[in-house]
């Protein structure tokens, strides 16, 4: 074991030593009575009260905005998918006809083109019908068919198509055309020969506007559906929310202090962490109530005895007011610790390095008992889930009575216990005569003493009982093997990572 000694300002106030006071590190600046901060600092409090933010609102703007991209994305994605299609029809129409107009051409004796067979289609030998075709070649007179009666189609003459080659065309006033035209020489001639196929595209056009039009109204109706439905689902998958609130108010209105209605299981959670809350709000209130009635209790003797006396006019009043005040002392002091470790306890989240907290309160009682041999040893790295200011109590009330009641030496051991996954056992030994087996569990007891002739109170193995228990935490009195006094073993829940 590692001796400790150190020369630091010491933190015990001599006229109660085993109270442990002086052995208390501080950790945070003091408050005064109204529990203000003591350097004055100012408070603040939001004077202005955060929007309300509905979650029923939330979703459904998320809803509506996903819906309209999704409809919108959807939507235009389809209508190029439609009009292609319906585009390609068209085309192949003219292209079939365009290849059927190829295979009935043929040259006549005098290198003109004529047909062997005529084409089906009456619209070609109709004046002005919208479809249209024409044989056109270098040199040669353009050859149309009778539906162009006194016009004729201007060829894309800059180039050989030896494919079909599809075109839009405003050659004709108010009637826009789609085009087909492809280079062919025909049998027994050396002329290139430009078939050209040509439709007006109102048919098309309408059947372009008709789809996107059935396309606007169907995705209209699909969103306003969708929204709608997106909103009843947002009323009904809320409505667990809106009957725990119900709960609440009740109670508050009807003095219920449990949510006991079935809820689906999403929400449980929620409702098991609020039964949780108002199970550890009661218990605190319980406790606040035990404390004031304790106290109360305490108090209410000594002031009977000093009214008494004081009515009286006993001779020995002032001995007996230094004497019951000590005890009242006494009372409100054991009080305030425990206030204290509840008020720090119900932060949440408290965590304390074990051997720093030691080292403090050593080198703390090390100026006030020079003569005693201090020792610690163990795991420099515990950490448990208690706050800094109330171990240093704790640690500086066992390490004090040891070194006072003690026959010189003191060892102190953290995490004595290491395979205790779940809790930090601290030893606290000393080589005095030791508690008697039969006083052990009295000895925790507010004002118990066993040894009279030093001062004190009384009240530090009351208070190390009291905040342990506060965090879960457990003190038991044994015998130390090694030094043959006293050994105070204290387990406290070890922090999570």
């Amino acid at each position: 074991m590692a001796s400790v000694t150190a020369s630091t300002t010491p933190l015990t106030n001599p006229a109660h030593p085993e109270d442990g006071a002086g052995a208390r590190a501080a950790a945070g600046s003091p408050l005064d009575a109204a529990g203000a901060p003591a350097d004055g600092a100012p408070v603040t409090l939001a004077t202005q009260a955060a929007p309300q933010r509905s979650l029923a609102k939330r979703m459904m703007a998320i809803a509506a905005i996903w819906i309209t991209v999704l409809l919108l994305g959807g939507g235009f994605a389809l209508e190029r998918a439609l009009t292609r299609q319906v585009q390609a029809n068209f085309d192949d129409q003219l292209e079939y006809v365009l290849t059927a107009l190829i295979a009935s051409a043929e040259v006549d004796d005098w290198g003109d083109v004529r047909f062997y067979r005529s084409l089906g289609d009456q619209r070609f030998l109709e004046v002005n019908s919208g479809v249209y075709w024409q044989i056109s070649g270098p040199g040669k007179d353009p050859y149309p068919s009778r539906s162009l009666w006194d016009r004729t189609l201007d060829v894309q003459g800059d180039h050989v198509d030896a494919l079909p080659h599809f075109y839009d065309s405003e050659q004709f006033p108010e009637e826009p055309l789609r085009v087909v035209e492809r280079n062919i020489i025909l049998p027994d001639s050396d002329t290139r020969w430009t078939f050209t196929v040509a439709s007006a595209t109102e048919e098309l056009d309408a059947q372009i506007a008709r789809i996107r039009s059935i396309l606007v109204w169907s995705f209209a109706v699909l969103g306003l559906g969708l929204l709608i439905m997106a909103a009843l689902q947002s009323y009904y998958g809320l409505s667990p929310l809106r009957r725990v609130r119900a709960a609440i108010q009740s109670m508050r209105s009807e003095g219920a202090n449990r949510i006991e209605e079935p809820l689906p299981l999403e929400v449980e959670p929620l409702v098991d962490e609020i039964n949780s809350l108002l199970a550890h709000s009661e218990k605190q209130a319980e406790e606040a109530r035990t404390h004031a009635g304790n106290l109360a209790h305490a108090l209410k003797t000594p002031l009977t005895v000093l009214t008494n006396a004081a009515t009286a006019h006993d001779p020995k009043l002032s001995d007996l007011v230094c004497r019951e005040t000590k005890t009242m002392q006494r009372h409100v002091e054991h009080h305030l610790a425990r206030a204290r470790a509840v008020g720090r306890r119900a932060t949440g989240h408290a965590r304390a390095e074990v051997w720093p907290s030691a080292e403090s309160v050593l080198r703390a009682v090390t100026r006030i008992y020079e003569k005693t041999r201090f020792d610690l040893d163990g795991n420099k790295t515990a950490v448990v889930a208690i706050e800094r200011q109330d171990l240093d109590e704790i640690l500086g009330n066992l390490i004090e009575n040891a070194a006072k009641y003690g026959g010189g030496s003191v060892f102190v051991t953290v995490d004595a216990d290491p395979l205790d996954y779940d809790n930090c056992t601290i030893w606290v030994e000393d080589d005095g005569m030791g508690i008697p087996a039969a006083e052990r569990i009295r000895i925790f007891d507010r004002g118990a003493r066993l040894d009279t002739g030093k001062p004190g109170t009384g009240l530090g193995l009351a208070i190390v009982r009291d905040v342990a228990e506060i965090y879960a935490g457990e003190v038991e009195l044994g015998e130390s093997e090694d030094l043959g006094g006293l050994m105070v073993k204290l387990r406290l829940p070890r922090a999570g990572s």
